[in-house]
């Protein structure tokens, strides 16, 4: 049993890794601040870093996800009970994973937990428990992050004009840039005109060999405006991933101190091994999805979802509240797509639709799983 509790515990923590560790770097991606490696790198250091951190800054966390308040006390104590938690929540991460969705851990492990206590207890789950620990600050968290976006994102941008800092967007012929346009952002489609003009060449024989990049004109204090906001959007993500780290860890450690108990420490540590090595072998998808798919995006339009993202999830992790490091993320971005007016709507639609099923379907798997572990045990 112990080994059972430790595999679907680690299993959760692979699924974890796969879907959420490349959400905080999405940003850099996206607007080509890093390529995917690059991007990768950084979140797989990052993350790792607020996940060994977690036991001394988000141990909160540990006891909300352990069921306490949301299911019998006899419960926890069954021995099968984590082993249906972890495979009804795994089970519904690695699915989203294989589509490309970004979804919830944190919405998968609450509706395991739910759906295993239900199945084994006569008297139900404690639903008050459920609506004001759980679901409220679920609901809350992309809702809050949104509006954040959406206010932030017009005050930067002032800031910016105000220091004569100008958008830009470079066009360029495989690596040598050919033009230079005042503008945020430029389709693939109206790139290949430009270049077709100033070349001199159809369209048809530049289709692969050009592309574009927003970036920034001006200095501030003699240094180029770019290089500071690329700083400061690594920074800003590297903030993001650390505080998904933080905030993720000790909710799949959990698991392991309800069944036979590793130690707090241990448990963290394995956790933490087991998310980076799911982010680093299956984070792809989900990388061109939150990248790419949800809006078109310039460093600066990044940068500003990303403080947003980091800071709300940092300080949840820090008070114990379960918000979804995805929903946060996906808040912010969805805000800057709208308030930018390029949010890709149909991408949003199928994420939006991901999120509404990810805890009934986590409820569903994790109460067939308790049901089917009872049987055998």
């Amino acid at each position: 049993m112990f080994w059972a509790v430790l595999l679907m515990t680690l299993f959760l923590a692979y699924a974890n890794g796969s879907n959420d560790n490349f959400k905080g770097v999405a940003t850099l991606y996206g607007s080509k601040t890093a390529n995917f490696k690059q991007a990768l790198i950084w979140t797989s250091i990052t993350s790792t870093l607020g996940s060994l951190l977690a036991l001394y800054l988000a141990s909160e966390l540990l006891i909300v996800f352990k069921g306490v308040g949301l299911v019998p006390e006899f419960v926890m104590s069954l021995e099968c009970f984590p082993i249906a938690v972890g495979l009804g929540a795994g089970v519904t991460v690695i699915l989203a994973t294989l589509f490309g969705l970004p979804v919830s851990t944190t919405h998968a492990l609450v509706g395991a937990l739910a759906g295993a206590g239900f199945a084994a207890s006569s008297g139900g789950i404690n639903w008050t428990g459920l609506s004001s620990k759980f679901f409220l600050p679920l609901i809350a968290g992309p809702l809050f992050s949104l509006v954040l976006a959406a206010l932030l994102y017009p005050l930067l941008k002032k800031l910016r004009a105000s220091l004569d800092i100008d958008p830009e967007t470079l066009i360029y012929l495989d690596k040598k840039v050919i033009a230079r346009l005042p503008l945020n952002s430029l389709s693939h489609g109206d790139a290949l005109k430009i270049a077709s003009l100033e070349l001199s060449l159809p369209v048809p024989a530049l289709e692969r060999r050009v592309s574009t990049l927003s970036t920034y004109s001006g200095s501030i204090f003699s240094i180029s405006a770019k290089k500071i906001l690329d700083v400061l959007h690594y920074l800003s993500a590297g903030l993001v991933c650390f505080s998904r780290g933080l905030n993720d860890t000790p909710k799949i450690a959990a698991l392991l101190l309800i069944g036979p108990a590793l130690g707090k420490e241990v448990s963290i540590l394995l956790v933490g091994v087991f998310i980076l090595v799911g982010g680093l072998i299956q984070s792809k998808k989900i990388a061109k999805t939150m990248g790419e798919e949800i809006t078109e995006m310039n460093p600066g339009q990044a940068f500003s979802a990303n403080l947003i993202t980091g800071f709300m999830v940092f300080f949840a992790s820090k008070w114990g509240v379960p918000v979804s490091t995805t929903h946060v993320s996906c808040g912010s971005i969805f805000g800057i797509g709208a308030v930018t007016k390029q949010a890709k709507w149909q991408t949003i639609k199928k994420i939006l639709l991901a999120w509404m099923t990810t805890l009934p379907l986590g409820f569903i798997l994790g109460l067939l799983a308790m049901y089917a572990l009872e049987l055998v045990l």
